[in-house]
């Protein structure tokens, strides 16, 4: 994948995307654990409110990333994955952010039953968006990269293994990985 912000030669988007979904996980881990526990352990719901706030600056990075990524690069093919993935991640940070707004009344930032249900709703939408991505960047991935380089489709004529161990493709090419 072509990008503009790379680091060593590695797209930058696509390493900061585990990064706010981790913080929200752990958040909805934190109010299990604070909804579970009851009083007693009050402090996992504020520790889970200031994770859903980190994480939520962390997608603001990530989307940034990504949108300086897609400014002028013409995408051909995956345009309707491009936009799922879109809508799944802003999706899932919008419904962060009510959980965030919702709780921000409250002085010990607390979680409820219901929230936690929005909570675990949003992370099957971000599951949904990790899944788009993963895609999204094979796709991106496959049609940029030259011919010699990309990894053999079921289009292609099937590799076959040559004298010392090569893989080449019937049409005698070499395949480089």
């Amino acid at each position: 994948m072509e990008s503009r912000l790379t680091v060593s030669g590695h797209p930058i988007q696509p390493m900061l995307v585990p990064l706010p979904f981790g913080l929200f996980v752990s958040a909805v881990l934190l109010d299990v654990g604070a909804i579970a526990a009851g009083p007693a352990l009050r402090l996992f719901g504020d520790v889970a409110y200031w994770t859903i706030i980190a994480g939520l600056s962390g997608a603001g990075l990530t989307a940034l990333a990504g949108l300086v990524d897609l400014w002028d690069r013409p995408i051909r093919g995956p345009r309707r994955t491009l936009l799922a993935f879109t809508l799944a991640t802003t999706g899932m940070a919008a419904l962060f952010v009510l959980v965030c707004l919702a709780r921000a009344g409250n002085p010990q930032h607390a979680g409820t039953g219901a929230l936690l249900l929005v909570e675990l709703a949003a992370l099957v939408v971000g599951v949904v968006g990790l899944r788009l991505g993963t895609r999204l960047l094979r796709q991106l991935d496959t049609d940029g990269a030259p011919e010699a380089t990309r990894a053999p489709e079921a289009t292609r004529a099937p590799l076959r293994t040559a004298r010392g161990g090569r893989l080449v493709y019937k049409s005698g090419r070499e395949f480089v990985r």
